[in-house]
C-alpha cells in the first residue's frame, strides 16, 4: 500500500483516458446538485477533499472495469487503477471541471438535471462571502429564470454574457488556452476588471489548478477478500458490497471465457434464471413477486457450491478444509461454479421437494433458511443416494433436530462444514451420527416460550402438527395437503382466542400461556373466522357450518393433537397439560430422541 498526492488535474486527465476506471461492482454515480457547488467550493478553497481509494491492476484487472460516467470513450481500455473509494467525489469534479458538456445530475427532490457550473468572480473574492454561494449552477441552456420561467436572471449563453456578469465557467479552468482567452475578453471590458481577475486567480484559479488528492493505492496483489474488506469499511455511507457483487465483476471481467464465447459472463442474469425456476416450482425459496432478492439468496446458493467445491478439493488432499467462508466465495472459479452451478441448483430444487413432504411450503414457514445450505451441498454430493429409505430417514431426523434443537441459530458456517462431512460419512458408513443430531435438546420447558415465528421450532412444530395429519376445522373432507395450506390460506391460530382469556381474565395478557404454541393450531382462513368466544360455543358452530354430527368433529378435532372433552368443558388448564405432553411426543418422534419432560402437576 503506498499514499500519494497527485494533482487534481493529472487524475481528472487519467479519468478521461481511462488510466482510471472503476469495478464493475461499483454503483452508478448520482449526486444532486448542491452537493455538487458544495464540493467545488471546497476545492476552490483548498480544502482537504477526503482520502480516495485506489487497486492497482498491473495491466490485468482482476474486475471488469468500466469507465467513471462522461469517459466513456475510454471503454476499451485495460484501466491501471480501479477506483475503490472517491467515486461520486471525482466523476462529479470530472464532469464539472473537465469536460466541456453539462453535468448530469438530479436535484433535492432526484429529478434529473443537466447543468453547468461557474464561479461568481465578484463574491468570490469578497472576504466575507461564503465561497458555497459563490458556486452557481444553471440550466443546460445557460439561462437561469424564475418566476415560472417568464424572468431571466442570469444569462450566460455566450463568453461575452459570461464577463458581463463576471461568472467565470468552471469548465474551462483546466484548459490555459481557453483560461486565457477568457481573461482577455474580462479585462477588456473594464479597467477595474484587472484587480478583479488578479484576486480571483490568486484565490480561486491558483488552488483549483494546483489542489491535490490524497490518494491510497492498494497493490495489485492485493486479495479479493482483502478488497471487499477494504471496500465495505470506506463506503459506510452506500448500500453494503456484497460477495456476489464482487464475483459478477471477476466473472465479468475474465478474459479466457470472452475469448471462448464471445461475451462476458454474465452472473446476475444466471442465478436470476436459477432462482426464478426454483421460487416458482417452490415458493419456500422466496415470493417472485416481491424480487428476486426475496428468500433464497445467492449468497445462500454460492456458499452451497464454495462447500461442494472444498469437499471435493478435501478428497484429493486430505489437508483442505471444508468451508464456505467469503474468502472461499471470493475464490470460486468461473471454471468450477460453472460446471457445479447446475448440478446445485438441481440439489435445491431436491431441497425443495423435501420440505414440501415436511408440510413448509411457504417463505414465511421455513424455521431456518441457512439450514437448507448443508442441505443442499450433501444432496449435491451423495446424488440420488439421499433418497434411499434409510438414508432419507437419516437426513430427516437430522433435519428436525436442526430445527427443534435451534441448531442453527448463530455460528452456522462452521455448522455447515461439520454437518456436511458428518453426514456424507454417516451415509458411507464411516463415522457416528453428526453434533447436530447428538447436541440437539429440546427441553419441555421450551413449549411455554415459544410464542412467535422469530423461533424456528416454533415454525417446526406447527409444520409437525400439519406433517402427522391435521385436518381443517372448515374444510374437513381430508388432511391438509401442501396445495390446501396455500389454496385456503392456512396460518396459525389460537385455540382457546383472545376473546376467551379477556372475557375470563379482563385481558388475555394475563395468562402468558395464551400465545404460546401450545395454545395455536393450523387452520384455514375460513375456520379462523369462525374460532372466537368459548370453545364449546365455537366448536357446535364449526360441526354444524361442517354439517357433521358433534361426536364425528370431535375425530376432527383430535387431528391437531387435541382432546376435544377439554374444550367442550372450556377447560384450559386440562387442554394445556393434555396437549403438551402430546407435543412433546410429537418433537421427541421427530428428532428420535427423548427430552425432559415437566412436571405438569405443579401447575
Amino acid at each position: 500500500m503506498a499514499l500519494d498526492s497527485p494533482k487534481l488535474q493529472k487524475v481528472l486527465e487519467e479519468i478521461e483516458t481511462g488510466v482510471i476506471q472503476l469495478p464493475d461492482f461499483q454503483r452508478e454515480w448520482k449526486w444532486d446538485d448542491q452537493r455538487i457547488r458544495e464540493l467545488i467550493a471546497t476545492v476552490t478553497l483548498d480544502y482537504p477533499l477526503g482520502v480516495v481509494m485506489t487497486l492497482e491492476t498491473g495491466g490485468a484487472a482482476p474486475f471488469r472495469a468500466r469507465p467513471l460516467t462522461g469517459a466513456e470513450d475510454a471503454r476499451t481500455v485495460t484501466p491501471g487503477l480501479l477506483l475503490l473509494d472517491g467515486q461520486q467525489r471525482l466523476t462529479s469534479l470530472f464532469q464539472a471541471l473537465h469536460l466541456d458538456r453539462p453535468v448530469r445530475t438530479v436535484d433535492d427532490r432526484n429529478r434529473e438535471l443537466n447543468r453547468w457550473y461557474y464561479v461568481d468572480i465578484k463574491k468570490a473574492v469578497k472576504p466575507s462571502a461564503d465561497r458555497d454561494e459563490a458556486i452557481v449552477s444553471v440550466p443546460e441552456d445557460r439561462v437561469l429564470r424564475s418566476d415560472f420561467a417568464r424572468k431571466v436572471d442570469l444569462d450566460l449563453r455566450s463568453t461575452e454574457l459570461e464577463c458581463r456578469a463576471s461568472h467565470f465557467p468552471l469548465s474551462k479552468v483546466f484548459n490555459g488556452a481557453e483560461v486565457t482567452r477568457w481573461q482577455r475578453k474580462f479585462v477588456a471590458m473594464a479597467e477595474s476588471n484587472w484587480d478583479l481577475w488578479g484576486a480571483f486567480e490568486q484565490q480561486v484559479l491558483r488552488n483549483i489548478q494546483s489542489f491535490q488528492v490524497p490518494m491510497i493505492r492498494l497493490g495489485a496483489s492485493t486479495t479479493k477478500d482483502a478488497v471487499c474488506s477494504v471496500f465495505e469499511r470506506v463506503n459506510t455511507g452506500g448500500v453494503p458490497l456484497n460477495v456476489f457483487e464482487l464475483l459478477t465483476a471477476t466473472y465479468a471481467g475474465d478474459q479466457d471465457y470472452e475469448q471462448k464465447f464471445g461475451d462476458y459472463y454474465r452472473l446476475p442474469e444466471v442465478w436470476q434464471d436459477i432462482k426464478k425456476g426454483l421460487a416458482t416450482a417452490y415458493p419456500v425459496f422466496g415470493r417472485i413477486e416481491q424480487g428476486i432478492a426475496d428468500g433464497l439468496s445467492s449468497s445462500d446458493f454460492l456458499q452451497a457450491i464454495a462447500l461442494v467445491l472444498t469437499w471435493e478439493r478435501k478428497q484429493v488432499t486430505r489437508t483442505a478444509a471444508v468451508s464456505c467462508k467469503r474468502r472461499d466465495l471470493l475464490a470460486l472459479p468461473l471454471e468450477d461454479f460453472r460446471r457445479l452451478a447446475p448440478r446445485v441448483a438441481s440439489a435445491f430444487e431436491w431441497v425443495g421437494e423435501f420440505l414440501s413432504q415436511q408440510y413448509i411450503v411457504r417463505a414465511n414457514d421455513l424455521p431456518y433458511r441457512t439450514q437448507l445450505i448443508p442441505l443442499a451441498a450433501i444432496r449435491t454430493v451423495l446424488g440420488e443416494q439421499v433418497d434411499e429409505p434409510e438414508m432419507l430417514k437419516r437426513i430427516t431426523r437430522w433435519y428436525w433436530c436442526g430445527v427443534l434443537g435451534e441448531m442453527y441459530g448463530s455460528a452456522t458456517e462452521s455448522r455447515f462444514t461439520r454437518d456436511v462431512e458428518q453426514l456424507i460419512a454417516w451415509a458411507h458408513g464411516e463415522g457416528d451420527q453428526p453434533d447436530t443430531i447428538t447436541e440437539a435438546a429440546f427441553l419441555a420447558d421450551r413449549l411455554d416460550s415459544l410464542t412467535t415465528r422469530n423461533s424456528a421450532a416454533y415454525k417446526g412444530i406447527y409444520a409437525l402438527l400439519i406433517k402427522q395429519g391435521a385436518v381443517d376445522w372448515y374444510y374437513s373432507e381430508g388432511r391438509l395437503t401442501q396445495a390446501t395450506l396455500l389454496q385456503h390460506y392456512v396460518d396459525i391460530q389460537q385455540v382457546f382466542p383472545k376473546s376467551w382469556f379477556a372475557r375470563r381474565k379482563g385481558d388475555d395478557k394475563g395468562d402468558r400461556r395464551a400465545n404460546t404454541i401450545v395454545n395455536k393450531t393450523p387452520l384455514s382462513y375460513r375456520a379462523g373466522r369462525s374460532v372466537n368466544g368459548s370453545p364449546s360455543v365455537y366448536l357446535t358452530v364449526l360441526a354444524k357450518e361442517s354439517g357433521m354430527r358433534a361426536e364425528w368433529f370431535d375425530d376432527v378435532v383430535a387431528t391437531h393433537l387435541i382432546d376435544p372433552a377439554t374444550m367442550r368443558t372450556d377447560d384450559f388448564e386440562s387442554f394445556y397439560a393434555d396437549r403438551s405432553t402430546r407435543l412433546l411426543k410429537l418433537v421427541n418422534e421427530a428428532m428420535g430422541k427423548i427430552t425432559v419432560f415437566r412436571d405438569i402437576s405443579d401447575r
